[in-house]
Parts: structure tokens; C-alpha cells; sequence
């Protein structure tokens, strides 16, 4: 790969510090407890790696909701921890990028806490205040992705405050000119402390409307979720003036130029909008963002129609864009259990995870995916997400995806701590634990470390075009195109064998390459339930 670009088809592995491992036996991971499993994150053969924040909080978004943005958080570590993690990832050819959670801070920040004091001191407007109306209520419709109202009354001031999350998660106002200045400053002192990319939280949202106009009603059939349960009436509206405001896309430009003073960084934006593909095509234009990801595969919808949909509609908008694809993060239901038909199987996450490093952009794998890990089950009384906790039982929350890595299966605590974890081992997680599909020749996690490191070499899906194939639903098939290298891709989202007779007529005299699951004998292909197969032209 070009090493001025090291992104572009780059897989990175996304780490949520929490849950991967505890150096310190207090049940919370951390980043010494990172560094002691780099060597395992190499052998991946990932590119890169994306921690989830570490910086000092009160936690109330675990991590999401920053009082420092230059400090490590003391149950994370230190500075210097940092530091470390830095200077091995880099030793073992691993770039990492950092979440940066810039359109709000948590209430605890100094910012803030000036801020609500009163109308008149030097951070005043530093926040998206509001009066009330009349009658008292909030400035407009505004409402919170968490539930109920976007708005917080503050009585020092006596004014509401904009919180597009918590309401611990004040909203900052990047109409002033000096929180625009405040907070590059920030990204830049992690640039020059030497981290490679920037994972940017909510990059849509850090504008309002100044007008504070009401977002209009959506229609019941048009009230489709993207990263949030559909019966929260967050969903109710469309979000035309709460976020994806044009004057972001002046910002966006201006956090770019001070990239490209740190050569070989890069940014990559999570974008949630009422369009988002059409936003992820605009915010990775030229001078803008280097790559976005949105919610489109994270979702329930599975079929080869819907991922052919998705993949040709970005690809008509994005131009000279970049994506990155994911089908797990910390925020949705595992893959292997949200597109499950039926039991999860090792076969179908064998296939998702060479899906994903096939699609055309880069690809984020969280933790946990190369080992076919499932949604854990938690009970009420041990959640810990207030999102959950406020919509249970119809949503459970994301406490099911962030439980902690299983490494020993017979390990107490599978070897993540020695005592109590934050939140509880997943016994249904201890017979797929690492120690275990090391062992096995035939597990996901042996087939992710081989088929990720055969995909560095590979022109075609680094860097190639896509063009997608007519074939019958549950086949998947596109070419990947490059100056190098042709190579066709065929996927069995099915959980039934197929043969089909359109199929054997494309692979006749290609030669099959890489990974596969198929049986491939003279003109005839037949692909097993979640099979695939690799051609090169």
C-alpha cells in the first residue's frame, strides 16, 4: 500500500478499552492491559487500530462525555501509558487512531462549568443556550437520541441548554469562533504527540440551526432507525436542523488543512444523518474528511439485495469520497447475532468478515468479530448503559456488544481481569475464547488472521473498483477492479447450499484464490451454506 495513504483499503481494528483487557485487576480495561495485547492485534493482520475514549470523564457515556480532552482518564491509565501504546503499535508497523468527541463535552468540563454560571463570563456563549418560551417550555422540538427532550434547564443562568445526547452531554456552539479555535487546538495535541488518525464521534452534529427552528414531523411508515431503537420517538422526526447543518462543512475543511500539516494522518467521520450516504459523499469530497462510515450496514436489514443497495448507492454519490465499512461496533447488536438466521454459526462469520475486507473502501472490525463473538445476554440488574436502562426491556441497549474479551476459556474471568468485571463474562463467549481458536485450524479467528493478511496483497480489494453481478437472492457477487488485478467475489448469505448454473459460467477458467468455502471441481461451483468463493481473471 502507499504509505502516504495507508488508510485507503486500510482494515483497522477497533478497540473498546473497557473490555479488552485488565492490567490492573479492577474489572475495567485498560491501556497498559492494550499494550500487553498489541502482539495479538498484529497477528491479525490488521493495519491499524481505532481506540474507543480514553480521556478523562465521569463516565456517564463511558468515555464519550469528555471533562479533559488532553488527559488520560486515571481508570485508563496515564499520559505516559499512552505514550507507550503509541510507541509499540508503531513497532509493529500498527498505526492508531484516537476517538475525538467534538460536538459536545460532558457537564463536568471546565468549559461548561464556567459557562452555566451566568450570561456575562468569557465562555458565556461558548454553549447552545436558549431562552424559554413563554410558558416555560424549551426554545423548540429539539429531541435527544437518548429520549425525551434535547433541551436542559440550567437555573444559574436561567436558560435552557442543547444536549443532543445526555443531558450530561452539554452541546457545545461551534457558531463561535473561539470553540472552533479551542477545539483544533485540542485534536492538535494529540497530532503532535504522534497518533495517525482521528475516529471523529458524531462529526454531523457539531452545528445547530441559529434559528433554533422546529424539525418536522416524519410520517409512522418512514420512522427507521440508524443506530437507534425505532420505538424512540427520536425517530419521530427529521432531523433537518438539530445536525448536518452547511456551515460543518466550512469546519471540516478547516480540521482537514490542519491534518494535512501532520503527513500520513487521517480521519475517518461516523456520520448519522436523514440521508447518510448522501453526507458521508459530501463530508469526503476533496479537502474534507479522508473517510466516513455510517449506520447503513449496521443495522437488521440482511440480504444481498439490501448490502448491493447500500454499497451502489454510496458509490454513485461518493466521486473522489473514501468509505469504511463496518458490520459491529460498540453501539448495535453484534453481527453475529443481528444477521443470524437462526443460530450463529462460525460459517456465517467466516464469510461476514471476508465480506466486509471485500466490499470496496476500508473496513473497521471490532473486537471481538474475528472470533465470531455473539450479543450477550444481560440482565436488568447488571446493565450499565443508560440508554438500555431507559428503554428496557423493548431495547436493551449496547451493553450486549461491549462485554469483556474471553482469552482463557478456563481462565477465571477468561483471563480480561481477576475479579468482578464491569460487566459480566458472556458464558456463551468461553467456547469461542482465543486460547481456543488458536488452536483450531478451522476457527473464525484462523481463518480472520489468514484471510486478512492474504488481503494486503491483493491490488484488486485494496484499492479496485467494484461493479456488481445480477445473481438470485441469497447470492452476493461483484468485481473488484484494479490496473493490477482482477478478482470476482461470490457470497452465500444463505444458510442452504446452492449451485447455480449463471455462477459456473462466470468462474469457468478463473482460478480460484485465497480463502474459500465452496467446492469448486470442472464448470460447476457449488457454495455451502454462508460459502464463498475467489477469483482472479
Amino acid at each position: 500500500m502507499n504509505n502516504k495513504e495507508w488508510w485507503r483499503g486500510a482494515a483497522i481494528y477497533q478497540i473498546y478499552p473497557r473490555s479488552f483487557s485488565d492490567s490492573n485487576h479492577d474489572g475495567v480495561g485498560d491501556l497498559p492491559g492494550i499494550i500487553e495485547k498489541l502482539d495479538y492485534v498484529a497477528e491479525l493482520g490488521v493495519d491499524g487500530i481505532w481506540i474507543s475514549p480514553f480521556f478523562k470523564s465521569p463516565m456517564a457515556d463511558f468515555g464519550y462525555d469528555i471533562s479533559d480532552y488532553r488527559d488520560v482518564d486515571p481508570l485508563f491509565g496515564t499520559l505516559k501509558d499512552f505514550d507507550t501504546l503509541l510507541d509499540k503499535a508503531h513497532g509493529l508497523d500498527l498505526k492508531v487512531m484516537i476517538d475525538q468527541v467534538l460536538s459536545h463535552t460532558s457537564d463536568q468540563h471546565a468549559w461548561f462549568l464556567e459557562s452555566r454560571q451566568d450570561r456575562n463570563n468569557a465562555k458565556a456563549d461558548w454553549y447552545v443556550w436558549a431562552d424559554a418560551n413563554p410558558d416555560g417550555t424549551p426554545p423548540n422540538n429539539w429531541l435527544s437520541i437518548f429520549g425525551g427532550g434535547a433541551w436542559q434547564w440550567e437555573p444559574r443562568r436561567g436558560q435552557y441548554y442543547l444536549h443532543n445526547f445526555l443531558s450530561s452531554q452539554p452541546d457545545l456552539n461551534f457558531h463561535h469562533p473561539d470553540v472552533r479555535k479551542a477545539v483544533l487546538d485540542n485534536v492538535e495535541f494529540w497530532l503532535k504527540r504522534g497518533v495517525d488518525g482521528l475516529r471523529l464521534d458524531a462529526i454531523n452534529f457539531c452545528f445547530h440551526d441559529k434559528a433554533l427552528r422546529d424539525n418536522p414531523a416524519k410520517p409512522p411508515l418512514e420512522r427507521q432507525g440508524r443506530g437507534f431503537s425505532t420505538d424512540n420517538p427520536y425517530a419521530f422526526q427529521y432531523h433537518c436542523y438539530n445536525n448536518t447543518q452547511p456551515e460543518n462543512l466550512e469546519f471540516i475543511e478547516k480540521l482537514r488543512q490542519l491534518m494535512d500539516r501532520y503527513p500520513g494522518t487521517c480521519s475517518l467521520g461516523e456520520i448519522s444523518s436523514e440521508d447518510s450516504l448522501a453526507t458521508m459523499a459530501e463530508y469526503t469530497q476533496t479537502g474534507r474528511l479522508h473517510m466516513g462510515y455510517s449506520f447503513e450496514l449496521l443495522t437488521p436489514d440482511y440480504s444481498a439485495a439490501y448490502i448491493r443497495e447500500t454499497v451502489e448507492n454510496l458509490e454513485q454519490k461518493i466521486s473522489g469520497g473514501w468509505p469504511c465499512w463496518a458490520f459491529s461496533n460498540h453501539d448495535v447488536t453484534r453481527v453475529a447475532s443481528r444477521w443470524s438466521m437462526g443460530e450463529a454459526t462460525p460459517a456465517q462469520a467466516k464469510m461476514l468478515n471476508t465480506l466486509l475486507g471485500c466490499i470496496r473502501g476500508s473496513l473497521c472490525l471490532y473486537q471481538g468479530e474475528e472470533l465470531g463473538l455473539t450479543e450477550a445476554e444481560i440482565p436488568f440488574d447488571k446493565l450499565q448503559d443508560p440508554y438500555g436502562i431507559s428503554f428496557w426491556p423493548n431495547f436493551k441497549g449496547r451493553d450486549g456488544c461491549r462485554t469483556p474479551m474471553p482469552w482463557l476459556h478456563a481462565e477465571n474471568q477468561a483471563a480480561f481481569t481477576s475479579v468482578e468485571p464491569w460487566l459480566p463474562i458472556a458464558k456463551s463467549h468461553l467456547a469461542r475464547a482465543v486460547d481456543l481458536q488458536r488452536e483450531d485450524p478451522q476457527s473464525v479467528l484462523r481463518h480472520s488472521q489468514a484471510f486478512l493478511h492474504w488481503r494486503k496483497l491483493q491490488q484488486a480489494l485494496i484499492e479496485g473498483e467494484i461493479e456488481f453481478i445480477n445473481l438470485p437472492e441469497p447470492l452476493l457477487g461483484f468485481w473488484r477492479r484494479s490496473e493490477q488485478q482482477n478478482v470476482l467475489c461470490i457470497f452465500n448469505l444463505g444458510d442452504s447450499e446452492i449451485s447455480d448454473s449463471y455462477v459456473d459460467s462466470l468462474v469457468n477458467r478463473l482460478d480460484s484464490i485465497g480463502p474459500q468455502r465452496a467446492s469448486i471441481q470442472t464448470n460447476n461451483l457449488t457454495l455451502p451454506s454462508y460459502g464463498f468463493a475467489l477469483f482472479k481473471a
